[in-house]
């Protein structure tokens, strides 16, 4: 598998690729690109570089697998006998959205044979675009996130002089946080502490709000995620609702409950249904009600809600997401009406695929 990633803008001279492989034999293929160009000398570029390590890696795509219609601007001419486009977000309501973005978006449905949503509220938002389109909302890693309840050692040490109680929230920072809201929480109660987690993205910081009680603590690698959340005593989701996210199906709430944190966020869909339903989130949307809510999720029966958690968690993981995918991927028809040739090379448990290059893990190279 080859993953072209989004471009670097950080190209001194000529647009170029690093490729890096890891021990499953994935290869990331990273672009960079010459910052001053426009959007027509990129996507030149782009089809370039992708004719490159085709070439390179003696590679006839068996599935495309689309995460974002702007691909299409370099890569429409390639053919496969699948094409996936994976829809994880409504991209076109995210600040800073692409010029033609909805227009690609059309021409990856006309193309795809099946689409994935990240989320049911998307589903439905899309459903009626294509006649082959499946929810798969966020699963989580349960093992992982579950040694927050476990953790015997120390906090990390930029959170360990951080007094009690800890409200925390990790994830992107930008314009679907709702900084007003985190400002009049943390007003509304000094003694709390806000624990704030991840990078901060398109947004400026000089307008995130500056409290005693609140706590920037940067981007964290995924391998240490557990070990904050082990010390918080309620997790948080305060998104904003907003275009960029009125079909987000924030991965964050089911690896908050794997870790064994109350959660209260605000009225995001995919969140109230069905975590909001089963009482494994509390709701709210202005401070004064999101205080009160975080009031009854300090006070809640820890056991209790584990015991409903896990209840849910027991019947989602990531593994449980591809098998269900490979299995609607494999039913697509050749167009000679055959079933789709890439079945044993997709299902969990076959044996693993050797591309060129791809063995053992290697430096990231230019090429």
């Amino acid at each position: 598998m080859f993953f072209f990633e989004e471009p670097l803008f950080d190209a001194p001279d000529d647009p170029h690729l690093t490729t890096s492989v890891d021990r499953s034999g994935v290869v990331a293929v990273v672009p960079h690109l010459r910052a001053a160009e426009d959007a027509t000398a990129n996507a030149a570029a782009l089809r370039s570089l992708l004719h490159g390590v085709m070439a390179a890696e003696h590679i006839r795509p068996e599935v495309l697998w689309y995460y974002t219609p702007m691909a299409l601007a370099f890569s429409d001419h390639l053919d496969a006998p699948v094409v996936v486009y994976d829809c994880m977000d409504e991209l076109s309501g995210f600040a800073g959205a692409p010029a033609g973005l909805l227009d690609a978006e059309q021409a990856l449905l006309a193309r795809a044979h099946v689409v994935f949503t990240g989320g049911r509220s998307l589903w439905e938002a899309k459903r009626h675009r294509h006649g082959n389109i499946h929810a798969f909302p966020s699963s989580v890693d349960v093992a992982h996130f579950a040694r927050a309840r476990t953790r015997t050692g120390a906090d990390p040490e930029d959170q360990a002089s951080i007094p009690r109680p800890r409200l925390g929230f990790c994830g992107v920072i930008d314009e679907r946080f709702d900084r007003e809201l985190l400002a009049g929480v943390a007003a509304l109660r000094p003694a709390w502490q806000f624990v704030v987690i991840g990078p901060i993205v398109k947004i400026d910081p000089a307008t995130l709000p500056r409290a005693a009680n609140i706590h920037y603590l940067g981007p964290k690698s995924y391998d240490v995620l557990p070990d904050y959340l082990a010390g918080w005593d309620v997790a948080l989701l305060p998104f904003a609702r907003n275009d960029a996210t009125r079909y987000i199906s924030p991965t964050k709430t089911p690896e908050y409950l794997a870790a064994g944190c109350p959660v209260v966020s605000t009225s995001i869909r995919d969140v109230v249904r069905p975590y909001g339903e089963l009482r494994l989130a509390h709701i709210a949307d202005d401070p004064a009600a999101f205080v009160a809510a975080c009031d009854l999720a300090l006070r809640e029966d820890p056991h209790e809600r584990r015991r409903t958690a896990d209840a849910l968690l027991a019947r989602t993981s990531w593994d449980a997401t591809w098998a269900a995918m490979a299995t609607l991927i494999a039913q697509i028809p050749r167009k000679d009406s055959s079933p789709c040739s890439i079945t044993s090379s997709l299902v969990p448990g076959s044996p693993e695929r050797s591309w060129p290059n791809a063995s053992p893990p290697a430096p990231a190279r230019r090429c």
